[in-house]
C-alpha cells in the first residue's frame, strides 16, 4: 500500500461519527463508536434524577446517588 492511499484511508476514518446502525455492525470501527456512544449517554444520565443505565441483557439499572461524608 503505498503512502497516499493510508493517508485517504485514515481521513476516512477520522471524519466518521457515530451513526446508528454502527450497533448492529460487526467492524472494529463500527463497534468502537457504538461502545463509545453508549459510555457517553450513561455518563450524561449519571446527572440525572433517577437515571438508569441499560444493562447487557437489556433490563435498565438504577443509579444510586453517592452520599456524602454528612449524609452516612
Amino acid at each position: 500500500m503505498d503512502s497516499k492511499q493510508t493517508k485517504n484511508e485514515s481521513s476516512e476514518i477520522a471524519g466518521r461519527t457515530y451513526e446508528v446502525n454502527d450497533y448492529k455492525r460487526e467492524d472494529d470501527l463500527s463497534s468502537g463508536l457504538a461502545t463509545t456512544h453508549e459510555q457517553v449517554s450513561d455518563t450524561y444520565a449519571e446527572g440525572e434524577i433517577k437515571a438508569v443505565v441499560d444493562d447487557v441483557n437489556g433490563s435498565d439499572i438504577e443509579l444510586a446517588k453517592e452520599r456524602s461524608e454528612e449524609d452516612k
